[in-house]
């Protein structure tokens, strides 16, 4: 990554959003080196399996570089969403609906396994585009390194600057989008998909009930494209941030 952009937002973040985290990155890489940060821990995290990627993200948020390989993506779902896998476990229909009675708890995130069937069927499938997923907050990014796409875990004021952000230089009202998926899709796949669109969009996140124990309470995602971030990057110092508007905001965060 260009050193002078990661400089330069860096700068443009602390003025305009003072205290609030900088973003993680994540891009997909073929090189052994990599091999040494590879996610080998299987965490206990509260509400539900430490495996789970959105878990395991966090150690990123905290400065540690991490990659994941697809045996070591610790769900199936993870798999399917990081590119690893376009399979999901067996009878997931029923896991992501009503369940199976004696044999399997169903999440009950949709009305019935027929609406997962399409749920799946209607949802575009993303391919890994390198051997390890590298995820690193932006201060610890190479030049070397070409992320495809940045993630924000953020506050609701914080993610309202985003979001106004990212509609900042469209005619239209869907600059974010916030399509149900999983916590994990939210911040790999989706953006992914998004990156091959000709007018990428920002997506909304982490609203999967089974990641939220992860995060704090009052903590979203919000997660886009290179292409879509380099465009948000460039408008920020001719935005409403330097308007009084967000003078007021600046204050609280």
């Amino acid at each position: 990554m260009d050193a002078g952009l990661k400089a330069r937002f860096r700068e443009k973040w602390l003025k305009y959003f003072g205290p609030s985290p900088l973003p993680i990155v994540f891009f997909y890489s073929d090189e052994d080196r990599y091999a040494g940060i590879e996610n080998s821990r299987r965490g206990q995290g509260p509400g539900s399996d430490g495996n789970c990627l959105i878990y395991q993200v966090n150690r990123v948020r905290d400065g540690e570089d991490l990659a994941f390989a697809g045996e070591s993506v610790g769900c199936p779902g993870g798999k399917r969403y990081t590119g690893y896998s376009a399979g999901m476990a067996p009878n997931f229909k029923y896991f992501l609906s009503c369940g199976m009675p004696g044999k399997m708890e169903g999440e009950r995130y949709k009305k019935s396994p027929e609406l997962v069937e399409r749920f799946l069927a209607d949802s575009p499938v993303v391919k890994a585009r390198g051997k390890r997923l590298v995820f690193k907050r932006w201060d610890r990014v190479a030049e070397s390194e070409e992320p495809l796409a940045v993630v924000f875990y953020e506050t609701p004021d914080a993610i309202a600057g985003l979001f106004t952000l990212a509609n900042f230089r469209r005619a239209g009202d869907q600059g974010v989008i916030a399509p149900f998926s999983a916590g994990c899709g939210s911040i790999v796949g989706l953006p992914l998909i998004e990156s091959d669109r000709p007018d990428p969009r920002a997506i909304l996140g982490l609203f999967d009930p089974s990641a939220r124990p992860h995060v704090g309470k009052d903590i979203l995602t919000m997660a886009m494209p290179m292409t879509k971030f380099l465009e948000m990057e460039e408008d920020m110092d001719e935005s409403f941030l330097i308007t009084p508007t967000w003078d007021r905001i600046i204050e609280r965060l």
